[in-house]
């Protein structure tokens, strides 16, 4: 006997006074879901994933959607999700992919963090009216200043410092590979950090020939596959990141579906065309801090030491001891991914139930190595699950210098966050290789997009700062005291070292 026909996942409406049968919809979707069968356009609501494509480009709004328009009867430990895992387990036999971050309903502890703001005897600052320093400096700092005074009186500075990179905001865009999404969505975030005076990832893709003009903007990834890493490809870049771990999928390596390697794909990370793109667990040669230190040192003298070094890793539960360790390496940075991190595809079980949360990562990470002595040895990157500039406030009150954002970016292009990257058939031209679908993103537009994203968040942090009465970036990284815990319980809050609400 056979599990027959499951409830659908989502159900797609046709207002036929409405629709004026222009086939749009038909064009639009990737997936299939509409069809004409003589004078009816038809629909097969099994096959859509809610893109919302074919919503927003109806001219006419015919088009409705509805989630679980018939559910399973409720159970609260049987839910939809774990039949519906069950039933394509026993199907198939294999892993379930899925896309984007975490999608449990684990409570967000940003939501439960509120920030502080001055008022009479601690004023705030205006920020139309007085400078904000916003401006970010990735990389080792010293941990004192020796100066020289020349005999015409003037002042050197005697300090050798490490190259650092010169961020206009503390705001980022992570990495996300040529193959995973398009070239058109690269361009599209490499022009928008190049109008804003950051920087974005180039993921572990290699970088394309059309985007060497905005190369200093890049940082460049060597992950464990070493995909399309060349001496020429690591002098491209403005930092290096080694990748050991991602948020998404802590402990296990990535994988690019061969359906994705295209020929500009396969030149580009230098692997045969339409071969599966598959990066090992662990990187082959790194099996001790000391290895890893081996390879930062090797990328630094290959580059003559002008670059900084980033080393990034997953959230989970001893990433304290491990950034330590990643920060008597040589390192210049460290990136840590929480379990709410994008990806294009990763296995459900691990997106799902691997990994901690950003915000307890990056204030433990923070409090060891300030407890170690060692913070100014590295600045600290926080990835996974940053949505708005209230987001990048906490997580540099909780310690870190910088964020990555990375599926904020791609919802500023128009990605509708239906975690169906790993089909080649993102509608949106943003996650495919398609080259009809590509098309669909103009970079032109998109990039102006992704800039008046981080431009806006820029403003509403500067706007957060000087209510707190803080005027640099610098004044706010691990500046606890403006935080508040809401509705968190006390081991959280101690983790966080932060006090509830009204003390």
């Amino acid at each position: 006997m056979t599990i027959g026909s499951l409830p659908l996942r989502y159900k797609i409406s046709i207002d036929r006074e409405r629709c004026m049968e222009c086939e749009r919809c038909i064009d639009n979707c990737s997936y299939g879901v509409f069809r004409r069968e003589g004078d009816r356009i038809l629909v097969d609501s099994r096959k859509c994933t809610a893109c919302h494509r074919c919503i927003a480009m109806c001219p006419r709004d015919a088009i409705t959607l509805e989630e679980c328009p018939c559910d399973y009867r409720s159970h609260p430990l049987w839910t939809r999700q774990a039949r519906e895992a069950i039933y394509n387990q026993a199907n198939s036999g294999k892993i379930i992919l899925s896309g984007m971050g975490n999608a449990q309903d684990y409570p967000v502890i940003f939501d439960r963090l509120v920030l502080d703001a001055c008022q009479v005897t601690n004023p705030s600052i205006d920020p139309l009216r007085e400078p904000m320093e916003v401006r970010t400096y990735i990389g080792k700092k010293p941990s004192r200043i020796e100066v020289m005074r020349k005999e015409n009186g003037d002042v050197e500075l005697a300090t050798t410092v490490a190259p650092n990179l010169q961020a206009e905001t503390p705001i980022m865009i992570g990495h996300m590979s040529y193959g995973a999404i398009s070239l058109n969505a690269q361009l599209s975030m490499a022009r928008a950090v190049a109008e804003t005076g950051t920087f974005m990832g180039t993921g572990e893709g290699g970088l394309h020939s059309r985007l060497y003009p905005y190369q200093e903007h890049m940082i460049v990834q060597v992950a464990s596959g070493r995909f399309g890493v060349d001496i020429d490809y690591l002098e491209r870049g403005s930092a290096i990141e080694i990748k050991i771990g991602q948020g998404a999928k802590p402990g296990i390596g990535g994988h690019l579906p061969g359906e994705k390697v295209c020929m500009d794909v396969s030149c580009t990370r230098m692997i045969p065309l339409g071969s599966d793109a598959i990066s090992p667990a662990p990187h082959h040669d790194i099996y001790s801090i000391e290895d890893l230190a081996q390879l930062v040192r090797s990328l630094k003298e290959a580059t003559e030491w002008k670059k900084p070094v980033f080393v990034k890793i997953a959230a989970v539960h001893n990433a304290a001891a491990i950034a330590a360790g990643i920060a008597r390496s040589s390192a210049d940075a460290i990136v840590i991914d929480g379990f709410r991190g994008g990806t294009g595809a990763a296995p459900r079980v691990f997106r799902d139930h691997v990994g901690i949360p950003i915000e307890a990562a990056v204030a433990s990470v923070d409090a060891k190595l300030r407890s170690q002595g060692i913070r100014n040895e590295v600045s600290l990157i926080a990835s996974g699950g940053i949505r708005e500039s209230a987001d990048v406030a906490k997580a540099i009150a909780l310690g870190a210098d910088a964020v990555y954002i990375g599926t904020a970016a791609l919802v500023a292009m128009g990605c509708r966050v239906c975690g169906s990257c790993y089909r080649n058939l993102c509608p949106w031209g943003i996650a495919t290789q398609e080259e009809r679908l590509v098309q669909r993103l103009d970079p032109e537009v998109a990039s102006h997009q992704v800039a008046n994203l981080i431009k806006a968040w820029t403003l509403e942090l500067a706007e957060l700062m000087g209510a707190a009465g803080i005027n640099s970036i610098e004044s706010l990284r691990g500046n606890r005291d403006r935080l508040r815990g809401y509705m968190l319980d006390e081991s959280l809050m101690s983790v966080l070292d932060v006090k509830q609400v009204g003390a």
